[in-house]
C-alpha cells in the first residue's frame, strides 16, 4: 500500500485543503491530511501525509517554524493580512533601520500573543473566524509561544521584511501587528511564506497540481527524537497486538519510545508504570 510523506510548496490564494484534494485525487482509496494549516494568502511549505502516514503526523518534528514575511505599515485589517478590510489607518513615523531591527529582536524569546480574530483556534468547539464572519463578539486569551529568533531582512517605503523562527502556534500576523505597534503605528502581513517545519524545508518541496502523481517520501527521518528500541520478531507479534513490553532499564527515564522491527517504525509506546503501553500503532 502507498504511503509517505509529500512536502509541497504551497502557492499563494490555495487553501491547505486544495492540496489534500490533489492528494486524494493522486491517491484514490487511502486517506490523505497536512500538516500545520497555512492561511490562502501563505506560500511555502505544507507537509501532506498519505495513507498509513496519516499516523505519524503527530510525531513528527514540526518545530521550530521557521518564516519570511513582509509587514506593511499604516493600516490595519481586520484579517490581519492583506485579504481583509481596513478598520483604521495611522501616519508611517521615520523609521531607522537600527530602531526596527532593534524592536524586532525585542520579541525575541517566550512572548505572550492574543490570537487573531481570524483564525482556527477553536472557541466552544468552533472556530474563531466563524464568530468574525458574523460579527460575533469572542474572548479569546493569550497564549504563551517562543520565537527563537528574528532578523531583519529590509525595511523600505513603509514595509518591513523579516524572518522568523517560532515555537508551534505562534501567529506571525499578530507578531506583524504587535511590531507594528512597538513601532508607533499600525500594520498587516503583505506575505507570508514558510520555510521549514523542524527538518522539514521548502527546498525539497515541490509544486503539484491535479493529475500529478508526485512521489512519496518516507516520514521515519521527520519524527520527533524518541529514543528507539529494535523489538525482536515475538516482540514485533506483540506491538503489533498492542501488547505491553517491558523494555530494558536504559530507557526507563523516556515518557515514549518509538519501536522498530528492521528498522521499521511500528508503534509509539508510552511509559506506564514498569513497561511500556502502546499509544499508537504506525504500522
Amino acid at each position: 500500500m502507498a504511503q509517505g510523506l509529500v512536502l509541497i510548496d504551497k502557492e499563494e490564494g490555495r487553501s491547505s485543503r486544495y492540496y489534500d484534494a490533489i492528494l486524494s485525487k493522486a491517491y484514490p482509496g487511502l486517506r490523505v491530511g497536512h500538516l500545520g494549516t497555512l492561511d490562502p494568502f501563505a506560500s511555502g511549505l505544507l507537509v501532506v501525509a498519505v495513507g498509513k502516514a496519516t499516523k505519524f503526523l503527530p510525531y513528527l518534528l514540526d518545530e521550530p517554524k521557521s518564516y519570511i514575511a513582509k509587514l506593511t505599515l499604516g493600516a490595519r485589517k481586520d484579517t490581519a493580512d492583506l485579504t481583509g478590510t481596513t478598520v483604521e489607518e495611522r501616519e508611517v513615523p521615520l523609521l531607522d533601520v537600527r530602531e526596527v531591527a532593534s524592536v524586532l529582536v525585542s520579541f525575541q524569546g517566550e512572548i505572550e500573543q492574543l490570537p487573531p480574530a481570524y483564525s482556527a483556534l477553536k472557541v466552544n468547539g468552533r472556530p474563531a473566524y466563524s464568530y468574525a464572519r458574523k460579527g460575533e463578539a469572542v474572548e479569546l486569551k493569550p497564549r504563551k509561544c517562543v520565537v527563537s529568533s528574528i532578523n531583519l531582512v529590509s525595511c523600505e517605503k513603509g514595509e518591513i521584511v523579516f524572518t522568523a523562527s517560532v515555537s508551534k502556534g505562534t501567529y506571525i500576523r499578530t507578531l506583524g501587528e504587535d511590531i507594528a505597534k512597538k513601532l508607533g503605528t499600525l500594520g498587516y502581513l503583505s506575505s507570508l511564506r514558510r520555510l521549514s517545519m523542524g527538518k522539514m524545508m521548502v527546498d525539497r518541496a515541490i509544486r503539484v497540481s491535479f493529475g500529478d502523481v508526485p512521489p512519496l517520501l518516507d516520514p521515519s527521518p521527520y519524527l520527533k527524537p524518541f529514543k528507539r528500541y529494535e523489538a525482536k520478531e515475538e516482540e514485533a507479534k506483540m506491538v503489533k497486538d498492542g501488547k505491553p513490553l517491558a523494555l530494558p532499564s536504559i530507557y526507563g527515564d523516556e515518557e515514549e519510545v518509538f519501536i522498530t522491527y528492521e528498522g521499521a517504525v511500528l508503534a509509539v509506546y508510552k511509559k506506564d508504570g514498569d513497561v511500556y503501553r502502546s499509544e499508537r500503532g504506525l504500522f
